[in-house]
Protein backbone atom coordinates (compact mmCIF):
# COMPACT_ATOMS: atom_id res chain seq x y z
CA UNK A 1 0.00 0.00 0.00
CA UNK A 2 0.97 3.59 0.00
CA UNK A 3 2.19 5.63 2.31
CA UNK A 4 -0.33 8.39 3.58
CA UNK A 5 1.12 11.38 1.70
CA UNK A 6 1.55 9.32 -1.27
CA UNK A 7 -2.74 8.11 -1.65
CA UNK A 8 -4.65 9.48 -4.16
CA UNK A 9 -7.80 10.51 -2.18
CA UNK A 10 -11.67 10.65 -3.41
CA UNK A 11 -11.88 14.48 -2.92
CA UNK A 12 -8.95 16.57 -3.34
CA UNK A 13 -8.43 18.97 -0.22
CA UNK A 14 -10.65 21.98 -2.14
CA UNK A 15 -13.26 20.04 -2.08
CA UNK A 16 -13.22 19.46 1.62
CA UNK A 17 -15.21 22.27 3.21
CA UNK A 18 -16.54 23.44 7.37
CA UNK A 19 -19.63 21.03 8.05
CA UNK A 20 -18.77 21.37 11.64
CA UNK A 21 -17.06 22.88 14.21
CA UNK A 22 -14.84 20.90 15.77
CA UNK A 23 -10.79 20.41 14.99
CA UNK A 24 -10.92 16.64 16.87
CA UNK A 25 -9.18 13.87 15.20
CA UNK A 26 -10.55 10.53 13.87
CA UNK A 27 -9.54 7.00 12.39
CA UNK A 28 -10.75 6.48 9.09
CA UNK A 29 -10.27 3.34 6.52
CA UNK A 30 -8.57 4.13 2.60
CA UNK A 31 -12.20 2.40 1.71
CA UNK A 32 -14.22 5.74 2.61
CA UNK A 33 -10.65 8.54 1.63
CA UNK A 34 -9.23 6.79 -1.09
CA UNK A 35 -12.02 4.17 -2.67
CA UNK A 36 -14.79 6.89 -2.34
CA UNK A 37 -17.01 3.95 -0.38
CA UNK A 38 -19.93 5.68 2.50
CA UNK A 39 -19.38 5.04 5.97
CA UNK A 40 -21.16 1.69 6.52
CA UNK A 41 -19.71 1.19 10.39
CA UNK A 42 -18.36 3.86 12.90
CA UNK A 43 -18.27 3.44 16.30
CA UNK A 44 -16.57 5.51 19.37
CA UNK A 45 -14.32 4.54 21.81
CA UNK A 46 -12.76 6.74 24.65
CA UNK A 47 -10.75 9.10 23.04
CA UNK A 48 -7.27 9.41 23.24
CA UNK A 49 -5.57 11.44 25.88
CA UNK A 50 -2.14 11.86 23.56
CA UNK A 51 -1.94 15.90 23.40
CA UNK A 52 -4.00 15.85 19.91
CA UNK A 53 -7.77 16.54 19.99
CA UNK A 54 -9.08 13.28 19.40
CA UNK A 55 -12.99 12.27 19.26
CA UNK A 56 -13.15 8.60 19.59
CA UNK A 57 -14.69 8.18 16.21
CA UNK A 58 -13.47 5.21 14.41
CA UNK A 59 -15.11 5.16 10.29
CA UNK A 60 -14.85 2.15 8.05
CA UNK A 61 -16.69 1.01 5.30
CA UNK A 62 -17.69 -2.10 6.73
CA UNK A 63 -16.40 -4.18 4.18
CA UNK A 64 -12.95 -4.32 5.71
CA UNK A 65 -11.73 -8.10 7.37
CA UNK A 66 -9.12 -8.53 9.81
CA UNK A 67 -6.28 -8.74 7.18
CA UNK A 68 -6.85 -4.91 5.73
CA UNK A 69 -7.83 -3.72 9.51
CA UNK A 70 -3.91 -4.94 10.41
CA UNK A 71 -2.14 -3.32 7.95
CA UNK A 72 -2.03 0.24 9.62
CA UNK A 73 -1.14 1.42 6.54
CA UNK A 74 -5.06 1.23 5.17
CA UNK A 75 -6.00 3.80 7.79
CA UNK A 76 -5.36 7.10 8.78
CA UNK A 77 -6.00 9.84 11.08
CA UNK A 78 -7.94 12.99 9.92
CA UNK A 79 -9.96 15.46 11.50
CA UNK A 80 -13.89 14.45 11.59
CA UNK A 81 -14.32 17.35 9.42
CA UNK A 82 -12.58 15.45 6.36
CA UNK A 83 -14.82 12.36 6.89
CA UNK A 84 -18.39 14.26 7.42
CA UNK A 85 -17.29 15.79 3.69
CA UNK A 86 -16.63 12.23 2.72
CA UNK A 87 -20.46 11.09 4.39
CA UNK A 88 -22.24 13.83 5.74
CA UNK A 89 -25.13 11.63 6.75
CA UNK A 90 -22.81 10.71 9.81
CA UNK A 91 -22.95 13.93 11.50
CA UNK A 92 -26.51 13.65 13.51
CA UNK A 93 -24.46 10.62 15.38
CA UNK A 94 -21.15 12.39 16.18
CA UNK A 95 -22.38 13.16 19.66
CA UNK A 96 -23.06 10.06 20.80
CA UNK A 97 -21.45 8.60 23.71
CA UNK A 98 -17.82 6.62 23.62
CA UNK A 99 -18.99 2.67 23.66
CA UNK A 100 -21.89 3.66 20.71
CA UNK A 101 -21.18 1.98 17.38
CA UNK A 102 -23.45 2.79 14.09
CA UNK A 103 -24.00 0.21 11.33
CA UNK A 104 -25.56 1.03 7.69
CA UNK A 105 -28.93 -1.01 7.66
CA UNK A 106 -30.34 -2.10 4.54
CA UNK A 107 -31.93 0.36 3.94
CA UNK A 108 -28.88 2.84 3.70
CA UNK A 109 -29.66 4.34 6.75
CA UNK A 110 -27.84 4.12 9.95
CA UNK A 111 -29.28 2.02 12.86
CA UNK A 112 -27.07 1.50 16.47
CA UNK A 113 -25.42 -1.40 16.72
CA UNK A 114 -26.29 -3.03 19.74
CA UNK A 115 -24.27 -5.99 19.12
CA UNK A 116 -21.34 -4.67 18.70
CA UNK A 117 -18.53 -5.42 21.13
CA UNK A 118 -16.65 -2.58 22.00
CA UNK A 119 -12.67 -3.53 21.81
CA UNK A 120 -11.46 -1.43 25.17
CA UNK A 121 -13.95 -3.91 27.15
Amino acid sequence: MLEPDKKKYFLSPNQIVKLIDSQEGCIATDRITVDGCKVGFMYREEPYQNGRPDSGWRFMAGDEDQEYMDNPNNHTVYQVNTICNYDPEIIPFLDSSPGTAYIRGTDGKFELDEEWENPED
